[in-house]
């Protein structure tokens, strides 16, 4: 009896623990992406022409984060 009482909390604790590591995953990526679009000139260009919306995401969280200019910066200089 107390087994089956226990398994509704365990199905609640593994999804937890699932939806945990899915966010980490994805956390991860963004970071990952995200660092190699603020420092590698010809990934941007790629972004640009292959997926212009991720580009208007990274544009728009860093002038959200207060470093307005990026982007003019960036046309100015490519």
């Amino acid at each position: 009896m107390i087994a089956r009482a226990m398994e509704p909390l365990e199905k609640k604790i593994f999804k937890g623990v699932l939806v945990v590591e899915l966010v980490g995953v994805f956390g991860a990526y963004f970071f990952f992406l995200f660092n190699k679009m603020n420092t590698i000139q010809d990934f941007r260009q790629t972004m640009s022409q292959k997926f212009p919306f991720i580009l208007k995401v990274y544009y728009t969280s860093v002038e959200r984060s207060g470093m307005h200019g990026v982007r003019e910066k960036i046309k100015k200089n490519g």
